[in-house]
């Protein structure tokens, strides 16, 4: 009984001590409000920190709503691995046996894309279309313009995050389901596990408690992000790769049924089987591999798995250590909210598990190398620029990216700034990977591609494929 109480006091402790580092890194990456949760030796436990709005504040605890964005692909996959096993969906048949009406800039690709291409970022799609001129905010009208999008390799030949394979995945479970895409989930996954804070609609995130993001205006002080969610999020087409919003609490019960057997939804061995590698995944930090939607990660030789979502001034971040039988959740409302999240996860690792995440060096600067890479690359929303920059400290090798001016033109919503110019340095090996050293993005890893002739063509960020321009 004393080794009982003691432990539970040792316990106690920890979280305690946990709650003073999470306080430290919220004042340290200036986030308005945080709500943090770790699941550790069968407890759970909440760190709140700050408010949920600076012009209208009220506390933030475990029980408010967050904008998920893309760990929304979690709740995605999950359910339809629940159709898979009802019969209704096979993950290796081609994607038009449910979607037929599909069509892209390639008939073939069309016709050989399979589910599991949709679910592990194979598919060859690029990352997703911006263009919603005339749009009725559907799935179906989503999918009906998916010849526009850019195809950036075969289907199976490599991985490319992509938010729009997973909008088509959505399509799927309305199809065979019948029901709209946000009904389906909610059936299939939500209240099942009595998930009541976990929603799409954000007439539904109105009535409960909620966080507003944060970004900066012109003259670079913190002001709520408008709209809500991300910038083309307002319509239903973006929900299955980004459109949930959740709380703390719930995410933390997500990750419990992901650390379970499956809770009579999935059999133990499906729900677990999302964890395996499906798809390698080189150069990035968000891992090595994809399983079914989880990114895999290594943790000081642990195997982790994960998912991260960035809104508009709103990020959130769900990690889990199935060995461990441990999950960490961290949601913050400010464009800083991307580094704290990043260092509580770690944080978390550390203090619970001893698990210490190394920060990769990169090598001196070379000029050659640097020169080859430099250029503008792109994927439908977005240009990335590479460019040597002289400083007083000497050369150096730099990476911005900018929305498109003719989308933000186009748009009467306050978008995410644009990412200024900050250094990155390639890691030893090939010459191809390398990691970002300063700015909000510090170290974030990417790799090069080559073409058979050894000619850079495209840049990796974010597990995204960005391809170079001509010019």
């Amino acid at each position: 009984m004393q080794q009982h109480e003691d432990d539970q006091q040792n316990q106690r402790d920890r979280e305690n001590e946990f709650a003073a580092i999470v306080a430290a890194l919220a004042e340290e990456h200036g986030v308005p409000g945080a709500s943090v949760g770790v699941l550790v030796g069968g407890r759970t436990a909440f760190v709140n920190h700050g408010v949920t709005s600076l012009a209208h504040p009220r506390p933030v605890d475990e029980h408010t709503v967050f904008h998920l964005a893309s760990i929304s692909k979690t709740f995605t996959a999950t359910a339809l691995l629940r159709l898979v096993e009802q019969g209704g969906v096979d993950l290796d048949a081609p994607v038009r046996r449910y979607v037929p009406e599909l069509v892209l800039a390639d008939e073939e690709v069309a016709a050989r894309i399979t589910v599991l291409n949709l679910l592990n970022h194979t598919a060859g799609l690029d990352w997703n279309l911006i263009d919603t001129e005339g749009e009725d905010g559907s799935l179906a009208a989503f999918v009906a313009k998916l010849d526009r999008l850019p195809l950036i390799a075969p289907p199976g030949a490599r991985a490319s995050y992509s938010q729009a394979g997973y909008n088509l995945a959505g399509r799927i479970v309305e199809n065979v389901t019948g029901r709209p895409f946000e009904q389906a989930v909610a059936a299939l996954v939500l209240e099942p596990l009595g998930l009541t804070d976990t929603v799409f609609d954000v007439d539904d995130v109105m009535v409960r408690p909620f966080a507003t993001g944060h970004v900066h205006g012109e003259d670079g002080e913190l002001k709520a992000a408008r709209p809500w969610k991300a910038f083309r999020a307002g319509t239903r087409g973006d929900n299955p790769g980004g459109g949930i919003a959740s709380t703390a609490a719930d995410l933390l019960a997500w990750a419990r049924f992901h650390l379970g057997d499956g809770d009579g939804l999935l059999r133990t061995a499906t729900l677990h089987g999302m964890r395996d590698e499906t798809a390698p995944l080189r150069g990035s930090t968000m891992g090595d591999g994809f399983g079914i939607c989880w990114f895999r990660r290594p943790v000081d030789g642990v195997r982790t798995i994960g998912h991260g979502g960035s809104g508009n001034g709103q990020y959130a971040e769900l990690h889990l250590a199935p060995e461990h039988d441990f999950a960490v959740v961290s949601l913050a409302n400010s464009e800083e909210g991307y580094l704290f999240n990043q260092a509580v996860v770690r944080a978390a690792f550390a203090h619970f598990l001893g698990l210490v995440e190394k920060d990769p060096e990169p090598v001196p600067y070379d000029g050659a190398r640097a020169r080859e890479v430099a250029g503008r690359y792109r994927i439908d929303a977005m240009n990335l620029d590479i460019a040597t920059d002289v400083t007083a400290d000497g050369e150096r090798l730099t990476l911005a990216v900018e929305i498109k001016p003719e989308i933000r033109r186009a748009s009467d919503a306050d978008m995410p700034p644009d990412i200024a110019p900050a250094a990155m340095g390639f890691l030893p090996g090939d010459g191809d990977e390398y990691v970002l050293t300063e700015g909000i993005l510090a170290g974030q890893r990417g790799f090069f591609t080559r073409d058979a002739d050894g000619r850079v063509t495209g840049v990796d960020l974010g597990g995204r494929l960005f391809n170079r321009t001509a010019s």
